[in-house]
């Protein structure tokens, strides 16, 4: 079985994989916190506790982390305690397939990277996978499957946080869809700017991004929503077309075949 392993600022995606290619099928997947003081002995320990039955099951590891510090203890981690199972973490020399035509193509994280494989691999048209984690990311992809470059916005959750820190009579409140727009209350009110305001800003930068990109290469572009805060807006957005909860596990497995080859 495939572990795949998706550090990112806010959550460690855990994702189990049976089976290889078009058989493959997500068994079961999980979500911790991302602590960047964990030590390589604590995020082993963590997993193997999540994984329960399946901890010695693990015959392949894929994984990739935003975090510098916990990639270092990623790697201290994979030396350590899967020594002898065959890995792919994601960073520069991992073959993915992926042009990146960007003016500094090392700048480009490697869950974007492993979110455009995905996604050429789910569709053949151009596409913007849109990443609702800590930052908003709008990645864009060419129908051949090449990362073009996109944008990066401030996330659900730190703009949230950010409110509730600098306004003293404003306070945090729970992600959900308020009753209506206008909201009757100062807690319907903060929910109603936090998700409609991000349909908002999301649908207004993928029309931007979709005028754009058919300039030079006209037909179909695929929007596809992903990362933890999807949900809340998916369901809102004029411009979204796919929810893929697993896009970047399913990037982690892609990956993990093309070097095993």
């Amino acid at each position: 079985m495939l572990l795949a392993i998706d550090v990112g600022n806010t959550n460690i995606v855990l994702g189990l994989y049976d089976g290889t290619g078009d058989k493959a099928a997500l068994v079961r997947d999980w979500r911790m916190r991302t602590d960047a003081r964990m030590t390589a002995d604590e995020l082993a320990l963590t997993m193997r506790g999540l994984l329960g039955e399946y901890a010695d099951k693990i015959t392949g590891i894929s994984a990739l982390s935003t975090v510098p510090a916990v990639l270092r203890e990623l790697r201290v981690m994979l030396g350590r305690y899967y020594s002898a199972v065959p890995k792919v973490l994601v960073e520069p020399g991992v073959r993915t397939g992926v042009p990146l035509l960007v003016d500094n193509p090392k700048e480009v994280g490697s869950d974007r990277v492993i979110n455009t494989l995905a996604a050429h691999h789910l569709h053949s048209t151009a596409c913007v996978v849109v990443d609702f984690g800590t930052s908003t990311n709008l990645d864009v992809i060419s129908a051949k499957g090449e990362f073009l470059g996109g944008a990066l916005a401030p996330g659900i959750e730190i703009s949230v946080d950010a409110l509730a820190a600098r306004a003293a009579q404003l306070r945090k409140v729970e992600l959900v869809r308020p009753r209506s727009v206008i909201g009757k209350n100062t807690v319907e009110c903060l929910q109603s700017g936090i998700v409609y305001g991000f349909v908002g800003q999301v649908d207004g930068l993928v029309r931007r991004i979709v005028d754009e990109l058919q300039v030079s290469e006209p037909g179909p572009v695929t929007v596809i929503a992903t990362g933890g805060l999807a949900p809340l807006v998916v369901t809102e957005s004029a411009t979204i077309h796919a929810h893929v909860p697993d896009l970047t596990l399913l990037g982690l497995r892609l990956v993990f075949e093309r070097n095993m080859r």
